[in-house]
């Protein structure tokens, strides 16, 4: 066996006295010590943390957990634990002066009207919107686009909190069917909910909170496919309304053409807005190495589950039009291509509408009969239009620099939407007519910012192999270049996620007190397609890290700040980010926000959803893996006396996807391994997770304490 186990100090008859010594030694030692913030604040040393060492042999060699003890949430002491660490963290966030004046302007660029890309079904438009005074999205119906707002489901009155929040899953071609989905907080999990449009009664038919991948409604509108995760693997099933959930048939899922589907062949599910075809994805892990499309014709009960797409080692998505399938592929094309395929059919056959350009294609979508082909221009969007038979006819034009969504709307309908938006620029979500080709604005949010006084730049620098990546720079027209700015600098660098110049009110802020903020493009991402993404992955993950602190030292060298004065956040995989820089360059920062981040790399495949990610990733079970994800895990990598800048961790017990144990575990290590006097915190909400969801009160007061902190620690000292 690989691994062996083993506690130390005999534990079973000795822990008590241990961990008490520990406590005693520990708080003895710390308490000499005072723990200075800028801006005059200051902590006692942090709440003693006992230590429990397990050490665990993982091929031959011998790696010691002093904290194996908090990844129990539940345990009464792991709850004490976080208990005094937010009070602590707290007594830090009291003594930010400016704390109130940030929430005050937070407010402002957050508590405006706000709508999601609207719908058309049957005459009916239905959106989702959020009034300025309000915490949650509601969803809402107009009787044509003269029509008044009509609130469907008001997710205000749904509980006391107002931590739940409501999300559109679909929509019957006839408008008079809605369904939603509630979730908690920010879980990934939500239950699923029938409504009659038309007499505002809801169905008894309600699904229980799971993870789903995919909620459509059966074309005759008499119940709905669903594909719900589990450990034990992903299965499709159909709901008849007026049946017990129980009793739902599982359609598809456990295995397909003698090949197991197991826990990371991820299946989604959906119908084609014809109605025509029920369309089964495999994604083969996360992001998926292989992506499996197979089609079922509805109109015939008995019709089999065939192929449109199966075992080829590449990323395919479709849309549907008639009885065609256009698919956007990297197939034989690392930019991607669009190519027409029929079901039953080998990629051989497949016919090529675009061909493979310089630029990775992004997103596509069918409007008005039309294809919209969303490109990545050196990261910056261009979407062009095609005929269905790959004949250009024309651009989408956007404003400047920034990120266009795809252009959303149904293959037979004349009108669809699309979003723009920048760093500068709130998201202005645009009427496109496709016969036309004029684009109007549907809404455009109220935000008191304005854009004029600011801009945004793209500089290029090379990283330590000598690669060319590029970099956005946003701040005030006119703003100094001579160091003597607070910087905020983010990054994820991961799962083919492409990092595009977004609205965020948070950042937003940060420029409005006169600093500069910037966005690196790491390698790990699909801004430059699959071979991007490839070039950061499993043993080659350290590219992402390279690129990361060559951007830090790029921005410091062209004068924009200084190392005292730069701050980075990342959260999730950006989190693991946020780890490696403070374990391999503390020097080259001054604060640092970590959250929902990966920090033990030995061990999250065991939590949660974490064996999603051993296909970007690797796992410590594998022996060609574990000694490069040893090398660069951050738990692993804190050294005592090291002198850490301030880090404060951000985790909450609502992230159903990244284990909080994560930030429990390393706020311990690096508090106590800790050889400078700065700050090391851990903000824990008992509401928050990955998923969006928190209300708006929440969602101001956690950014708030996340920007005092990183604004408070890049004063100078």
């Amino acid at each position: 066996m690989p691994i062996r186990v083993r506690i130390h100090a005999s534990r079973i008859l000795r822990t008590s006295i241990f961990c008490l010594l520990t406590i005693v030694c520990a708080g003895r030692a710390m308490s000499e010590t005072t723990i200075e913030g800028r801006n005059g604040i200051s902590l006692p040393a942090p709440p003693p943390t006992a230590t429990e060492t397990v050490t665990d042999t993982l091929h031959g060699v011998e790696i010691t957990d002093p904290y194996r003890w908090l990844e129990d949430s539940k345990s009464p002491q792991t709850r004490a634990w976080i208990e005094a660490q937010m009070k602590y963290t707290e007594d830090y966030l009291s003594q930010v002066k400016t704390r109130p004046q940030i929430v005050e302007e937070l407010t402002k660029l957050q508590r405006v009207d706000a709508y999601s890309v609207p719908r058309e079904y049957g005459g009916k438009i239905f959106f989702e919107k959020r009034l300025a005074d309000e915490n949650q999205y509601s969803v809402y119906v107009r009787d044509g686009w003269s029509g008044s707002d009509v609130r469907l489901i008001d997710a205000t009155k749904l509980s006391a909190d107002q931590n739940t929040s409501v999300t559109i899953n679909d929509i019957s071609s006839d408008g008079k069917l809605l369904v939603y989905g509630i979730r908690q907080g920010g879980a990934d999990e939500e239950s699923v909910h029938v409504l009659n449009v038309d007499t505002r009664q809801e169905l008894a038919d309600v699904l229980p909170s799971e993870r789903y991948f995919g909620i459509s409604l059966s074309p005759d509108k008499k119940g709905l496919y669903y594909a719900r995760f589990s450990h034990a693997g992903t299965t499709v099933h159909y709901h008849k309304f007026g049946t017990p959930v129980a009793d739902d048939a599982m359609i598809f899922g456990k295995e397909y053409r003698g090949e197991t589907l197991g826990e990371l062949q991820l299946i989604g599910v959906g119908v084609t807005d014809n109605g025509h075809y029920l369309i089964i994805r495999i994604g083969h892990g996360v992001p998926a190495t292989r992506e499996d499309l197979l089609v079922k014709d509805l109109r015939k009960p008995d019709s089999e589950i065939v192929p449109l797409v199966y075992g080829l080692e590449a990323r395919t998505s479709a849309v549907n039009i008639g009885d065609r399938f256009f698919l956007s592929t990297d197939y034989k094309a690392a930019n991607k291509r669009v190519v027409e395929a029929k079901p039953g059919e080998s990629s051989d056959s497949w016919k090529t509408i675009i061909p493979e350009g310089k630029d990775v294609i992004d997103g596509f979508n069918i409007v008005g009969g039309k294809l919209f082909v969303r490109r990545l221009h050196d990261v910056k969007t261009e979407t062009s239009i095609y005929s269905l038979d790959g004949k250009s006819i024309g651009q989408v034009a956007y404003p400047g620099i920034g990120t266009g969504s795809d252009v959303i709307g149904r293959p037979e309908q004349t009108s669809g939407f699309y979003v723009f938006q920048s760093f500068i620029l709130p998201p202005t979500i645009y009427r496109y007519d496709t016969k036309s080709g004029k684009a109007d604005v549907f809404f455009q949010a109220k935000v008191p910012f304005d854009a004029s006084q600011y801009e945004i730049k793209q500089v290029f620098y090379t990283s330590r192999d000598g690669t060319r990546v590029p970099m956005f720079i946003a701040g005030k027209k006119g703003l100094k270049q001579d160091g003597s700015a607070r910087l905020l600098m983010t990054g994820y660098g991961g799962f083919q996620v492409a990092e595009l110049p977004n609205w965020n009110p948070a950042h937003a802020w940060w420029l409005e007190q006169g600093g500069y903020f910037a966005v690196p493009n790491l390698r790990g991402g699909n801004e430059y397609g699959e071979p991007w993404h490839q070039a950061a992955m499993f043993e080659k993950k350290q590219n992402v890290f390279d690129d990361w602190f060559a951007a830090a030292e790029y921005l410091i060298q062209n004068h924009y700040t200084t190392t005292e004065r730069l701050a980075i956040s990342g959260r999730s995989n950006g989190g693991l980010l946020m780890g490696a820089a403070m374990t391999q360059r503390p020097d080259l920062f001054g604060a640092i926000w970590c959250g929902y981040p990966l920090l033990d790399m030995l061990r999250y495949q065991n939590f949660l959803i974490g064996r999603f990610w051993t296909t970007e990733y690797g796992s410590a079970d594998n022996d060609k893996d574990f000694p490069y994800l040893l090398k660069y895990s951050p738990y692993q990598n804190v050294k005592p006396g090291t002198k850490y800048p301030a880090i404060m961790f951000f985790t909450g017990d609502s992230d159903t996807r990244v284990d909080p144990l994560h930030a429990r575990k390393m706020t311990a290590r690096v508090q106590a391994a800790n050889g400078d006097d700065r700050p090391i915190l851990l903000h824990y909400s008992l509401k928050a997770g990955h998923s969006s969801g928190v209300s708006l009160t929440q969602l101001v007061d956690d950014e708030a304490d996340e920007l005092a902190f990183l604004w408070n620690e890049t004063a100078a000292p």
